[in-house]
């Protein structure tokens, strides 16, 4: 076995390695951008070497300068984990040229599977099921669009080199098609440096399902199982799980040999997965191969009681599978949730912000946290925001489904806009328990993912006075005779009962509450409402009884800002004080950059001409394209920002005049 590996990449999957590597006694060489200097894996890992700046273009996906750093640490192997270089052909050549061993597969079993539209002839050759489309070299327009018309509508247009959702674009008629495909083609470009596209059949009602396969250097090869990772938005996984539920022994061992067949036509070693659209009818179709470890491979890992890292290792050093396909045994269900920066409630734009406050769930034998950062961790515009992966694993796919729900709901983050609640409101959705699945999910139960609150607004502002009074209570210090009234912070009089006002600030409405205490038992007057309270704060959770209705709740509080924590949802606000400053002004018809980001394309100039809905500016931000659209029909005034550009959330981008009847 190797005693020391670098493992080229970031975030989770980098500690992920590391943990199994430390468990096998392999000492391990972690590498990092200047923003990832204070990371998680670099601290977990044995050394570490600084790559370059925060773009991973000049830092992690450095193919020269990681196999540097290989041989000047000693390292024997590299491994790549997903991402940035783990399906770069070169970079595998250059570790075998290097004699550095890539702990993945050959580089020209990532190469056949590189090119989706050579994947797909080389799966038609070894009897895998394709999904009708075109999936050819030429790519001239009027091909494209030829072959989009004998595809027929709805159809996918799909970047032939990398994945995760990069260069996807769903197009439903003919008039879509060529703004589609420029689209697609750039955004493939910036992401893979390969603007090319292959189209399918894009199928209504699929399931998306995939096979974990496994072969080694002496020609064994096997399946592990299957994992349903229907639930996707843009075409990237929310939530996974294995096994996929409905699905037949039967069917489940043919798109087993399937993949293994797949696998072994390109003469694979190492971890893949290949991935199946699968039909209500039962049919399947190939759609594509990662020749790499997958983010959701933890679910697989919880029901085979298997660990896919250390397989990698041991095949990766020559040794053969550690079992043979009867051998695998299958138990319970297992289900995984990305934890993402990101605002469900504004189209899930990406964020950016600070881990300021950040409490996970305790693991064990049913509940996994995979993740890369530590509380005080920056998420920055630079890398994808996954946080952490949620895994967890029970007898059932029921009892899975409620431990995934518990766990969400004491999963705590604050600094960061995250997706948590949208998560907790799909893992307990009806038609996700009742196995409703496609990868239409998302979009057909949007009214179920963003229900209202649990916690009404006044019940909000309660539960937050109790909160500032009791942390105020416990901070104070207090004089030296404890029993004196002027120890109490309750605003005592002689002679007199006094309620105490308190001004709390929540979706920038200021609410007038009125308070009378006596010891942890307050009346809190809201309006007209009255609230009979009593409570207690011990750390960071408060426990109230609110007109006889027990709750839990925990809270951080910052300054004068606090966030409470209610079953996966989140209730702000803030003590009121007085601010003055200027004002940040725009026109009327000024478009605002949503996130963080760097602009992309331009598309307008001043005196142009403009209509509702048109496109004026295009933002990248964690590798996604965000559109700015006109709000209204006029003329641009000003653009402010050029293409490459880096602006922050708020900034004007664009200044626009509407026309009379717009602006009125």
């Amino acid at each position: 076995m190797f005693n020391k590996i670098l493992i080229a990449n970031r975030g989770e999957i980098a500690c992920r390695v590391i943990q199994t590597a430390h468990r096998l006694g392999i000492r391990c060489v972690a590498v990092y951008s200047e923003a990832d200097r204070h990371a998680r894996h670099v601290a977990m890992a044995d050394e570490a070497f600084l790559l370059g700046p925060a773009p991973s273009s000049e830092s992690y996906l450095r193919a020269d300068r990681v196999i540097e750093v290989a041989k000047s640490s000693g390292a024997q192997a590299i491994h790549p984990g997903y991402g940035f270089l783990s399906e770069n052909t070169e970079f595998a050549r250059a570790c075998e040229t290097n004699d550095i061993v890539f702990i993945g597969p050959p580089a020209s079993a990532i190469a056949s599977m590189g090119s989706k539209s050579a994947a797909k002839a080389i799966m038609q050759d070894a009897g895998v099921p394709l999904v009708p489309g075109y999936h050819g070299e030429d790519q001239s327009p009027d091909l494209l669009r030829a072959e989009a018309e004998k595809c027929g509508f709805p159809l996918l247009l799909k970047a032939v080199a990398g994945g995760g959702g990069k260069g996807m674009r769903v197009v439903e008629s003919m008039r879509e098609f060529d703004e589609a495909l420029a689209a697609a083609q750039r955004e493939a470009k910036n992401a893979f440096g390969n603007p090319d596209m292959l189209i399918e059949k894009y199928l209504t009602q699929p399931r998306h399902v995939e096979i974990q396969v496994f072969c080694d250097a002496h020609g064994n090869g096997v399946y592990l199982a299957e994992r349903d990772c229907s639930v996707q938005r843009r075409h990237q996984k929310v939530l996974e799980e294995a096994p996929a539920p409905g699905l037949s022994q039967e069917t489940r061992r043919a798109m087993g040999e399937a993949a293994v067949r797949a696998a072994q036509a390109i003469d694979y070693v190492g971890a893949g997965t290949v991935e199946f659209l699968y039909d209500v009818d039962g049919s399947f179709y190939f759609m594509e191969m990662n020749t790499r470890l997958q983010v959701e491979h933890p679910v697989t890992e919880m029901i085979t009681g298997q660990d896919l890292v250390e397989w990698q290792l041991r095949v990766a050093n020559g040794e053969p599978l550690p079992l043979q396909q009867d051998q695998i045994q299958l138990r319970g269900h297992a289900l995984e949730a990305r934890i993402y920066a990101e605002d469900p409630d504004h189209d899930f734009l990406p964020a950016t912000g600070t881990l300021r406050y950040l409490r996970t769930p305790d693991e064990n034998s049913h509940v996994r946290v995979d993740t890369g950062v530590t509380e005080g961790d920056e998420v920055s515009i630079h890398y994808d925001p996954m946080i952490a992966k949620l895994i967890v694993w029970d007898d059932t796919r029921e009892r899975a489904i409620n431990r995934m729900v518990q766990a969400l709901e004491e999963y705590r983050i604050n600094g960061v806009k995250t997706n948590i609640r949208f998560l907790h409101a799909l893992a307990d959705s009806a038609p996700f328990r009742n196995e409703a699945l496609d990868t239409g999910f998302i979009g057909k139960h949007e009214d179920l993912l963003f229900p209202p609150a649990q916690l009404d607004e006044n019940l909000g502002l309660v539960l937050s006075a109790c909160f500032f009074l009791l942390r105020s209570k416990a901070e104070q210090t207090l004089t030296a005779d404890p029993f004196s009234p002027f120890a109490r912070q309750n605003s005592w009089r002689l002679n007199s009962h006094y309620a105490r006002p308190m001004q709390l600030l929540a979706d920038d409405v200021e609410h007038s509450l009125r308070i009378l205490e006596q010891d942890n038992h307050f009346q809190i007057d809201i309006g007209e409402c009255s609230y009979e309270v009593r409570a207690a704060l011990d750390g960071d959770r408060l426990q109230a009884t609110v007109n006889g209705h027990r709750f839990t709740v925990c809270g951080d509080l910052h300054e004068d800002q606090l966030v409470l924590f209610h079953r996966g949802e989140t209730f702000h606000c803030a003590l009121h004080r007085e601010q003055f400053g200027l004002e940040e002004q725009s026109g009327e018809g000024g478009l605002q950059a949503p996130m963080n980001g760097s602009v992309v394309a331009v598309l307008v100039s001043p005196g142009d001409r403009v209509e509702a809905g048109q496109t004026l500016v295009i933002m990248e931000a964690m590798k996604m394209e965000h559109a700015i659209k006109a709000s209204g029909n006029g003329s641009v005034s000003e653009v402010f920002f050029g293409e490459g550009d880096l602006v922050s959330e708020g900034a004007e981008l664009i200044s626009l005049e509407l026309d009379s009847e717009e602006a009125a």
